[in-house]
């Protein structure tokens, strides 16, 4: 069984506060992400090392983009920071975690 089949996928843009290394300027910067969503049960037909994949899968989200163009002087800078976020953790102090917060600043 595929790991897609344990997930629900869909784009979202976040606004991100991006600092440009060359002109200094901050600014905000819609980024897309890929949210991918555990589903709630099990697919159909499933073996039982899927139900042990199944069991450990988290949800989670993948930064789509890499880079971002500035405003004011227009250069292209690369993201730097975290390029995966987990969004459904079981400990409660780690859910409070903001994925906007990772960025480059």
């Amino acid at each position: 069984m595929n790991e897609r089949d344990f997930y629900s996928e869909r784009q979202e843009t976040k606004p991100i506060p991006l600092v440009c290394p060359s002109c200094k300027k901050e600014d905000t910067y819609p980024i897309r992400w890929m949210v991918r969503t555990k589903k709630n049960e099990l697919p159909r037909g499933a073996s039982e090392e899927d139900r042990k994949h199944f069991a450990a899968a988290r949800s989670y989200m993948v930064r789509v983009d890499e880079l971002v163009a500035c405003r004011k002087c227009r250069k292209r800078f690369e993201l730097t920071g975290q390029s995966v976020v987990l969004t459904g953790t079981a400990d409660p102090s780690l859910r409070e975690q903001d994925p906007e917060n990772f960025g480059n600043r």
